[in-house]
């Protein structure tokens, strides 16, 4: 008896480890794809509702899927002033947006947000994602995970920040930077697609 409820214990594991890895298998909106939900609104920190098109700027505007509760954001949002400067300076858009909803009582809720983004001193939008909505639009599975579009809220480029997410100073190469200031000459972006490293997005099913 003692083995048969051993091996009942494990096949519930292993559904449940195979249903949150099932969850985050989903189809990555791709390069090329215009942007979905552009005009789905969001509560961001400030207490406005904001879509993604409020968020857009002449030449277009980069989407970061990040929390407060992700080591990973912790290391590259040392970063997030250098990218809203790059933006402003090329006149794109910038907005970070929380999808953690499983999470909204673990450190990822309003309240949180407001906190995190006054002590960081954020100057570009924050908004909550309710029920992951715009993350499952895109596909995004990390945090953070970012997404750039040009003036036509056409995908340009997705994937990581940067190369090295432990030291800002030790940076090769800043895809981002890049993919911005290609597109915003007219160039094909050299880079469309690098790998999204970071913490898995608390999805209300994981």
């Amino acid at each position: 008896m003692k083995t048969l409820k051993f091996i009942i214990s494990g096949l519930l594991v292993a559904v449940i480890a195979a249903g949150s890895a099932f969850s985050q298998q989903m189809d990555e909106l791709e390069v090329g794809s215009k942007a979905p939900l552009i005009d789905k609104k969001m509560e961001d920190v400030s207490g406005d509702k904001i879509s993604l098109q409020d968020a857009t700027q002449k030449n277009g505007l980069v989407v970061i899927f990040s929390c407060n509760t992700c080591p990973w954001v912790d290391r590259w949002e040392d970063r997030y002033p250098m990218i809203s400067e790059i933006t402003r300076e090329n006149e794109v858009g910038m907005i970070a947006i929380n999808s953690n909803e499983a999470y909204r009582k673990k450190g990822d809720s309003m309240d949180d947000m407001k906190k995190r983004a006054s002590k960081m001193n954020y100057d570009f939008a924050y908004a909550l994602d309710r029920n992951h909505e715009i993350a499952d639009a895109f596909g995004a599975t990390r945090t953070p995970h970012v997404y750039l579009f040009n003036g036509d809220m056409e995908l340009v480029y997705v994937g990581a920040i940067d190369d090295n997410a432990k030291d800002a100073n030790a940076v090769d190469s800043f895809y981002l930077k890049k993919a911005i200031e290609q597109m915003v000459l007219g160039k094909k972006v050299e880079t469309p697609n690098t790998k999204s490293l970071g913490c898995t997005i608390k999805r209300v099913s994981d």
